[in-house]
């Protein structure tokens, strides 16, 4: 899996964005981890946008400052997936709900062992950003996400259930640090 790799948004890839969001727009799925890459009509925008929300003063309020980044596959330069890694938690959507890192993987493109490898890569990226425990979450019945996570050394800690609409979210820990590449 040596070719693919974590960038930053930039226009440099406005056309492989712009198919992955089409894919999921399509299939009428929802897109985990993009940053509201759904929302924006002109890619330009969502980039700008991406860079904006990784200070303090770009993030609304109750909100957290994120990075995202495109998951490239480099043979090809298509985008794979794609996910945020909030820099906290501060506030409780993102403590039961979100956690640290949201991604998705190409409908497409699923099944071949891209979002352990994504996932692993945004651990390392969030050793950079200075988080030493990650929280990652799943929906209780998401079971490749789950495996997904588990095979990059996350700890189950409990799976909190919402008390408006009882949804079950499984919530899971890792330790990143310098020394630890995941």
């Amino acid at each position: 899996m040596t070719d693919l790799i974590l960038v930053r948004p930039s226009l440099d890839f406005v056309e492989t964005m712009a198919a992955y969001k089409d894919e999921f727009l399509q299939r009428k799925e929802h897109l985990y981890g993009g940053a509201h890459l759904e929302d924006y009509t002109d890619l330009k925008d969502s980039i700008n946008h991406t860079r904006a929300i990784e200070t303090e003063a770009g993030v609304e309020k109750d909100r957290a400052p994120s990075s995202t980044f495109l998951f490239i596959r480099q043979s090809d330069q298509k985008m794979v997936g794609i996910c945020t890694i909030r820099h906290h938690l501060n506030q409780n959507f993102l403590i039961n709900f979100a956690g640290h890192i949201g991604y998705s993987v190409c409908p497409s493109e699923r099944r071949q062992g891209y979002a352990k490898e994504q996932l692993r890569l945004a651990l390392i990226e969030a050793g950079k950003l200075g988080i030493a425990k990650v929280l990652v979450t799943c929906d209780n019945h998401n079971i490749a996400s789950e495996k997904t996570i588990l095979a990059n050394g996350e700890i189950y800690e409990n799976t909190y259930i919402d008390p408006e609409n009882h949804s079950q979210t499984k919530r899971f820990w890792i330790e990143v640090n310098h020394g630890n590449k995941p």
